[in-house]
């Protein structure tokens, strides 16, 4: 429990060389890319970048084993009740047809299948299948907005590699250019990180995120194959009801303990500090409970990649740990 790492997502925020220098003095543990929100062609260039600005410690997250939308050129806003294609192919997306990526089985959606888009309430229903030009019709029934890269939750279990292309190239790009640490997206069974440790045959520092179902199940096996597990609560809400994930969370940082297997815990942190200078009372409570559960680390992700306040996070976290040790020192 002495060392409580603190995960730092990189984004438009935080690739300043001043932001970059000011985490690294703030001793950020690591400093994780998010492959789902880097164009291919980038990977590269941002590690040597962050190599170049003496940043160590850097972690490769993969996309995994779930659906996105692909590009879209501006946030659409789709009305509840209108229709709108979805098809599976990498072209733009906007507010007449929505592309899902990577490819999966799209007619093994019947009729009457939902889908669930990002997190700003937009859900579809399947009404008809056009085979011919291969799309589904759906209608709107929540509205709400479409973006670039948001994560697709289907009320149907479908097949997906657990490594996109995307994923399989920036693995091997990581191993030649000595990236240490790896996080595996959307983990479903300790299959996929024996996946992953063949892809990189190295002694690396494997982290796999728990999202979903399949991975509670194979939770013990994951586990014990990993170097330490991720709860990324987001996702995992959309498996587990909200009310439900706060038990689920010390379930997993308790079975990790068992494992001698670390536990970070994500999303929310500091929602608030995305576009203020403070945390709320309920956010600093939350951290000081997630460390008490026995958390090794903590993970800044919108906060630090796209938030008004990166250094101010980091800070507030710093602190939090820094009081949550001495309470643990006065009450042993």
């Amino acid at each position: 429990m002495n060392n409580i790492k603190i995960i730092c997502t990189l984004g438009p925020s935080s690739f300043k060389k001043k932001t970059l220098n000011s985490l690294k003095k703030a001793k950020v543990n690591v400093f994780r890319i998010n492959l789902s929100h880097t164009n291919k062609n980038d990977i590269k260039n941002k590690i040597l970048y962050l190599k170049k600005n003496k940043i160590k410690n850097i972690c490769l997250d993969t996309e995994g084993a779930q659906l996105r939308t692909t590009k879209t050129k501006k946030k659409y806003h789709l009305k509840k009740d209108i229709n709108v294609k979805v098809s599976n192919n990498e072209a733009l997306s906007d507010n007449t047809i929505i592309n899902l990526y990577p490819k999966f089985n799209l007619f093994s959606l019947s009729r009457n299948s939902k889908m669930e888009i990002g997190f700003n309430n937009l859900k579809l229903k399947v009404l008809t299948k056009n085979s011919k030009k291969n799309y589904l019709l759906c209608k709107v029934i929540k509205s709400g907005l479409l973006e670039s890269n948001k994560g697709v939750h289907l009320d149907k279990n479908i097949n997906l590699p657990a490594l996109t292309k995307k994923d399989i190239f920036a693995l091997n790009l990581g191993k030649k250019m000595d990236v240490r640490y790896y996080a595996i997206s959307f983990v479903n069974s300790y299959r996929d990180v024996d996946e992953v440790k063949e892809l990189i045959k190295s002694k690396n520092f494997i982290i796999s995120k728990i999202e979903t179902k399949k991975a509670l199940k194979d939770i013990k096996k994951i586990s014990q194959r990993s170097s330490a597990l991720l709860i990324d609560r987001g996702d995992l809400s959309r498996y587990i009801p909200i009310e439900e994930i706060p038990v689920i969370q010390e379930k997993i940082i308790s079975n990790g303990k068992k494992n001698n297997t670390p536990v970070y815990v994500a999303t929310n942190l500091l929602e608030n500090m995305i576009k203020n200078n403070e945390p709320t009372r309920a956010e600093s409570n939350d951290v000081f409970s997630t460390l008490k559960q026995g958390a090794s680390g903590l993970v800044l992700a919108a906060e630090t990649a796209i938030g008004e306040n990166p250094i101010e996070c980091v800070k507030f976290l710093k602190k939090s740990i820094k009081v949550f040790k001495k309470y643990r020192k006065t009450s042993l």
